[in-house]
């Protein structure tokens, strides 16, 4: 099944730490073996042959920059202190993604369009088909592992999701940002000033409201993950336009975790009547309440994550509203995961345990795939 992944910070990760997506995670992992890289940001979880082999088609590849408050250290150079300096940052992580497409054009592709997208899957999809077609004669065959035909290697489609809008330094510009390929904006991170984020609560601002019509008229769809509630449940009120919140967790699955990160029921709920997806985030502090690195990966399984996924689903009443924001690479690696996930390969794991729970498998390819797909169909302009 066709997986995407609605948020992976890859530009982030290239400008700070040097990380090359088209190598594997292990071989990242060996580069970064004895730097200070591993203990700022984990050991990698990603790289393009997982992709492959974990069959993840589909990633919304964010520009992330914090405010200079939040900065980690003097190593952290995507910070900002003015909306100039964060408008450059953003810019220069445009960039990054152009150049990763024109270094790797075999391994990544920019998805502008909704013709951007079928180009992409359907090769995924053909050999979905080829290879089901071509499974009994296989079976017949008895061809042994080495006389077994090598998997074809099928480009990454790439959506640029804006995380935190500070960016944009004011509406009129939403245009170029568009042009650019930006099709997704989060108004938050930390607070903006826009409205409260993560850690810094507060309200939708009047700039918000406006950034908020701007982004309407132009066709954005709206991120909600790391906005305050009382932000959202004033953007549910508003946004005439498609919602979705890329990565974030039911906080209802999360007692006692004092944090305005995770989505609150009536977020929840507002979401689902608007038909939003919402992307399960695979980070251990996320699953499991209180937990700490001390505590061991293993303390943590795919079945929390499978946890997050059904309670989302038995909210709306269906698997159309669930799907995977793994936020890998995103402030944590490798030891911060459950103990099944070794890389993003690892994925189609929690396949058969959704199955376990009497999820069926359009149910699973929806979960997986299926529901992203749709909000980028409605999102996406026919071509550009």
């Amino acid at each position: 099944m066709l997986i995407v992944d609605a948020h992976q910070d890859l530009a982030y990760n290239i400008l700070t730490f040097g990380r090359d997506y088209s190598l594997s995670a292990l071989a990242t992992r060996a580069r970064e073996l004895g730097s200070e890289t591993p203990l700022r940001n984990g050991d990698t979880l990603l790289g393009w042959p997982e992709y492959q082999r974990g069959r993840v088609g589909v990633i919304f590849a964010t520009l992330f920059a914090s405010p200079a408050r939040r900065a980690l250290g003097d190593w952290d150079t995507q910070a900002y202190k003015t909306a100039e300096q964060a408008h450059e940052l953003y810019r220069g992580q445009v960039d990054t993604y152009y150049r990763l497409v024109d270094r790797h054009p075999g391994c990544f592709r920019l998805i502008y369009s909704r013709k951007d997208l079928q180009e992409v899957i359907f090769p995924w999809r053909l050999e979905d088909s080829l290879q089901a077609e071509a499974l009994p004669s296989l079976e017949e065959s008895h061809l042994n592992e080495e006389q077994q035909p090598e998997q074809p290697s099928l480009p990454v489609g790439l959506v640029l999701l804006m995380e935190g809008a500070e960016g944009v330094r004011h509406p009129g510009e939403l245009v170029e940002w568009w042009q650019l390929g930006v099709r997704i904006i989060g108004p938050a991170w930390a607070g903006t000033r826009y409205c409260g984020g993560t850690r810094e609560p507060g309200p939708m601002t009047n700039d918000g409201f406006e950034l908020l019509e701007a982004m309407a008229e132009i066709g954005f769809a709206l991120d909600v993950s790391h906005m305050d509630e009382q932000a959202v449940l004033q953007a549910l009120e508003v946004y005439p336009g498609t919602m979705i919140a890329s990565h974030a967790n039911a906080a209802a699955l999360l007692k006692g975790v004092d944090t305005n990160r995770h989505l609150s029921e009536r977020v929840i709920a507002g979401l689902l009547e608007r038909d939003a997806v919402i992307g399960t985030v695979i980070h251990n502090r996320f699953l499991k309440p209180g937990w700490r690195m001390a505590d061991g990966r293993e303390q943590v399984t795919l079945q929390d994550v499978v946890a997050q996924i059904d309670y989302i689903c038995q909210r709306a009443g269906d698997s159309l509203h669930a799907g995977i924001g793994t936020d890998f690479d995103g402030g944590y690696g490798w030891q911060a995961v459950p103990g099944e996930i070794d890389t993003i390969a690892d994925l189609p794991k929690l396949a058969p345990l959704l199955a376990e729970k009497g999820y069926q498998e359009d149910d699973i390819a929806a979960i997986f795939g299926s529901n992203w797909l749709d909000k980028l169909e409605k999102i996406l302009p026919e071509d550009v």
